[in-house]
């Protein structure tokens, strides 16, 4: 069944209104009829309505002077108006009624058929307008939901998946069995691979339902940190090679641990994506006082249908991704981490054979909490 939608007519005779409603009145369309501006005022404040049809010419207080008061107020600004009157057609007072907010003149005696046409526009576009709300709020709950039950299921995964690696550490350390150790190891990898996924998934939970990713600020020395992210990866990735300049001051009021992520993410996007003959160069400059500068740069380019969607949840890791090298979330959290601290990251890519990230972080700062 259509959406319901409301009509007010605004006359101060009786007979035009029971005319005007004889129109317009089906199942699909309610009509409430105002004998006053007054009147009409109040019953904006009472209902939604799709259309209203304004008499130019009422005592008290006219047409003119009821459409200003309607657009004045943010409840009935966007009511579309339709002006009625007896007059003859003066281009003044059609360009007076314009001004006010009208969408139309129309000019008594009415065509009941061009009314009704007139009309069935508005209620139409009112009608589409309520379902796309309504479809709006199911999809923002069906989101809501999704993202509790992600956070939900991440967070129990974990103890599980904890009992499981230590059991393969176990394993691995009290055999001399070559097969089990190697399965052990295997099963090591693979579960450490899993909880990265894990956290991936509770940070996405955390910056969609808690409004950002919480911080832990302390002093950090972020080239210190960079180092330690450096030596994990090129023991990962031993046929890259990095090369890492750092620059003045690199000590700021940040979360280490979260930092850690950010260099770990580029670092490893970087090494992933890069073509393994050239270095991936990174630079942390620390030489403004107000900022620390983090690059990472490597060859390579994105495709350029890609850039636009990068930092988005799932979608921006996709290119030559792997299956079994993660959802598609690092990039996102890097940037939910950065703009936390108030920072910003951006990548440049296709001007050259390079593809760099670009990161500056403010020294000191307050938690960005998104409302």
């Amino acid at each position: 069944m259509p959406y319901r939608v409301k009509c007010l007519l605004v006359d101060d005779l009786e007979e035009n209104l029971l005319a005007l409603s004889a129109v317009l009145r089906r199942d699909d369309v309610e009509v409430y009829c105002a004998s006053s501006g007054a009147h009409a005022l109040e019953l904006l404040l009472q209902h939604e309505f799709a259309l209203a049809l304004v008499d130019v010419q009422m005592p008290d207080m006219d047409g003119f002077e009821l459409a200003e008061l309607m657009r004045g107020s943010e409840r009935t600004r966007d009511v579309p108006i339709i002006f009625v009157t007896a007059g003859v057609g003066d281009p003044r007072r059609m360009f007076k009624g314009y001004d006010a907010g009208a969408v139309d003149f129309l000019y008594k005696p009415l065509d009941a058929y061009v009314l009704r046409t007139k009309a069935d526009v508005f209620f139409h576009m009112h009608q589409q307008k309520q379902q796309l709300a309504e479809q709006l709020d199911m999809l923002a709950e069906t989101l809501r939901l999704n993202e509790m039950f992600t956070a939900v299921l991440g967070h129990d995964l974990r103890n599980p998946l904890s009992a499981m690696l230590t059991a393969a550490d176990l394993l691995l350390r009290r055999t001399e069995d070559d097969a089990v150790r190697k399965t052990a190891g295997r099963m090591l990898t693979a579960g450490k691979r899993m909880g990265r996924m894990i956290e991936d998934v509770l940070d996405l939970a955390r910056a969609r339902l808690a409004g950002g990713i919480p911080l832990r600020r302390g002093e950090t020395d972020f080239g210190l940190l960079v180092q330690r992210m450096v030596q994990e990866h090129q023991t990962a990735w031993p046929q890259h090679t990095i090369e890492v300049q750092q620059d003045g001051d690199l000590v700021g009021d940040w979360d280490a641990d979260r930092l850690a992520q950010v260099a770990s993410n580029l670092i490893g996007n970087a090494l992933q994506h890069g073509d393994t003959v050239e270095p991936v160069r990174i630079r942390v400059d620390g030489t403004q006082g107000d900022a620390l500068r983090f690059t990472v740069t490597n060859v390579g380019v994105i495709p350029p249908h890609l850039l636009p969607y990068l930092f988005d949840p799932f979608h921006g890791g996709q290119q030559d991704r792997g299956r079994g090298e993660g959802l598609g979330l690092g990039l996102y959290i890097v940037q939910q981490i950065i703009q936390a601290h108030q920072g910003g990251v951006e990548v440049l890519s296709g001007a050259g054979p390079y593809t760099e990230f670009r990161v500056e972080l403010p020294r000191r700062g307050v938690d960005v909490v998104k409302l």
